[in-house]
């Protein structure tokens, strides 16, 4: 259970700038406003509106605009301020806010008494040509107008469809991709490339197994132990990993899944604050998919750990305002994690990593889960920690 931000309100508002508006900037931006409701926060974010990015692979069947979230809906809402910017630190960059306190923003200096990292980190990508598409390509479109855009100017008599990356995002857009082409009656043959043995090597193995059991259902070919060279027009470039043999497939569309990119990332100690020259910056902190914790809790790039890791810096933030020195560390575990697998199967863990669960049951959890951030949007709290 969360210790209470012990936070004593003084004559002047206090000032927090958010720099990211994913999933735990918002989670933190909540739950400093449900503390304190006074916080005047400025939320920094490039883009004109928060994504649910975990639900990306359902715009294979419902509109993208469904998962977007209006920066003008949040500042209407919590009364904060959002400002369209990129910000980049380095560790001098760091220092100076932190002695400063104060961060440049376009030639407009904001001045704040605690500045909150959550900026997350980019997927990986390769050179953009065409016939390929990455994550990237589904925060701009829905993924049913992609594939059918794609499929119509590429108008074959034989069609096909290759899926690079077997982790969860690659498996759930595997398995929404194979749903909409049945719906659209394509016979474009849809592969998984992938460069492991098995699918979701990173989860217990009854996750894989499950998955491709399902795949081999509905006739999606594997290719596992295969290196993704590269799209040549209708070709798509691969090597066996165990014999180097460089071979080819026709391919009328790539799209991948490259996992995120392991940069840019801010060390913290166990409170959230960001560590520089093995120093804690007292007035710094981090969360998110851009943070490392030096404690027990769970460094996951998941959604899940980036609400706790924000929901944590927010509280902190509070205390370390009212009684410095009494902060609370990051001790989150995730008690399951759920991959969808199209509209009406999923695989899961939930409780134990041994305690598989599959089918409606896996997916209706994954629902409550969703559903939970949902109400954290709107200002209603139902996480635990």
């Amino acid at each position: 259970m969360a210790f209470l931000p012990f936070y004593i309100p003084k004559h002047k508002k206090l000032k927090v700038v958010i720099v990211g508006g994913g999933y735990a900037g918002i989670a933190a931006l909540t739950t400093l406003l449900r503390y304190a409701p006074d916080t005047d926060i400025t939320l920094v974010d490039p883009k004109e509106q928060h994504i649910k990015i975990t639900h990306l692979h359902e715009t294979f069947r419902y509109p993208l605009t469904d998962l977007l979230v209006p920066f003008a809906d949040i500042e209407n809402r919590y009364g904060c301020r959002h400002i369209s910017a990129s910000v980049n630190f380095d560790q001098d960059k760091l220092q100076k806010c932190q002695t400063e306190k104060l961060l440049t923003i376009d030639e407009e200096v904001l001045n704040f008494d605690y500045l909150l990292i959550a900026s997350g980190c980019e997927s990986r990508t390769m050179d953009s040509i065409e016939n390929v598409l990455s994550l990237q390509d589904f925060t701009i479109s829905a993924g049913s107008e992609l594939l059918a855009k794609w499929l119509n100017k590429n108008n074959q008599s034989e069609q096909s469809v290759s899926v690079i990356g077997g982790g969860a995002t690659g498996i759930q857009f595997l398995f929404e991709i194979k749903q909409f082409l049945n719906r659209i009656k394509s016979k474009a043959e849809l592969r998984l490339i992938h460069s492991g043995e098995h699918v979701l090597e990173q989860f217990p193995g009854g996750f894989g197994a499950y998955a491709q059991s399902r795949m081999h259902d509905m006739d999606i070919a594997f290719y596992p132990g295969t290196y993704y060279r590269g799209q040549q027009s209708g070709t798509v470039l691969l090597t066996e990993k165990q014999t180097r043999k460089q071979f080819e497939l026709p391919s009328s569309i790539s799209i991948l899944f490259l996992g995120k990119k392991q940069q840019g990332i801010f060390t913290a100690n166990a409170f959230g604050q960001v560590v520089v020259d093995q120093k804690p910056l007292q007035n710094i902190f981090t969360a998110g998919d851009c943070s490392y914790y030096q404690s027990i809790g769970s460094n996951t790039l998941t959604a899940q750990s980036a609400v706790r890791k924000g929901k944590l810096s927010a509280r902190n933030i509070l205390r370390h305002a009212g009684f410095p020195g009494l902060l609370e560390p990051y001790l989150h575990h995730e008690l399951g994690y759920v991959v969808s697998l199209g509209s009406a199967d999923a695989v899961g863990w939930l409780g134990l990593e041994s305690n598989l669960v599959t089918g409606i049951s896996a997916l209706a959890i994954k629902e409550l889960v969703e559903v939970q951030y949902d109400l954290l949007l709107v200002g209603i709290d139902t996480y635990l920690v």
